[in-house]
């Protein structure tokens, strides 16, 4: 008998390795390898920062080291991540959450706007993120810590906000806009995790793009799961590491 398969971690943008800390010992107690990416320049990484491309590279490098097969997992910008770098030899299973699980030719901005424009999406009364990002004049961009809250972490505790608030750093805004190399959910299983409390991906944005997936999973949650429910993120992802479904409904 096979033990199972490794798990993969992807950050999103502004973030680093740090913000799955509260699934790491749980899925590690299940005796799954769990491992995380810290993206360049972000977290503990020294940098500098890259593009999409030098992102993805990262992973793959990961991906040389585990061997496989490997349950790969990304959270938001980290979803364009997971696209280009997941048809690697080793990666079994995508997992997106709240995440941009892109077509050849969109770059999450072009994917947002175009999906929520096709879907007659609503925007009004939810938060802006335009109001909350800072770009300075390298291109880089940072986001306000009170917008932080109540983008992110607004059904976290407030400590589990304020830990993260304290850690976030800037993200080059040119990874928004590039299209990923390679699309590897063509080629690999698929899981969409929605976010149905989501203040920074509309909801309806995500279960546009949650069509895409073979199997679709429903949170109440806001854009970090596994910072406000982490339980649910180490059932699912635990689940498809063991290979005994994830609980999941079809796409």
């Amino acid at each position: 008998m096979t033990g199972p398969k490794a798990v993969v971690l992807v950050h999103g943008a502004w973030h680093g390795a740090w913000c799955w800390a509260p699934v790491l010992e749980p899925l590690g107690a299940e005796g799954i390898d769990v491992r995380v990416v810290e993206l360049p320049g972000h977290g503990e990484d020294p940098g500098p920062l890259e593009d999409l491309h030098g992102d993805a590279a990262r992973v793959r490098s990961a991906l040389d080291a585990v061997g496989g097969p490997v349950v790969l997992v990304g959270h938001s910008y980290g979803g364009v991540v997971i696209t280009e770098a997941g048809d690697h030899p080793a990666v079994d299973h995508l997992v997106y959450v709240a995440a941009f699980n892109l077509e050849a030719g969109e770059s999450a901005m072009t994917a947002a706007a175009g999906l929520s424009e096709a879907g007659a999406i609503d925007h009004s009364g939810r938060p802006d993120v335009l109001a909350s990002l800072l770009v300075a004049e390298d291109g880089t961009s940072t986001i306000d810590p009170a917008g932080a809250r109540t983008l992110f972490y607004e059904d976290c505790p407030p400590e589990v906000a304020d830990w993260a608030v304290a850690r976030l750093g800037a993200q080059p805004m040119v990874t928004l806009t590039q299209e990923p190399a390679a699309v590897a959910w063509h080629g690999r299983r698929s899981t969409y995790a929605v976010c149905a409390e989501d203040n920074v991906v509309h909801p309806d944005l995500q279960r546009l793009l949650a069509k895409r997936a073979d199997e679709v999973v429903e949170w109440p949650t806001g854009h970090f799961p596994f910072l406000s429910r982490p339980e649910l993120v180490v059932e699912l992802v635990g689940s498809l590491a063991r290979g005994d479904g994830g609980g999941a409904a079809p796409g």
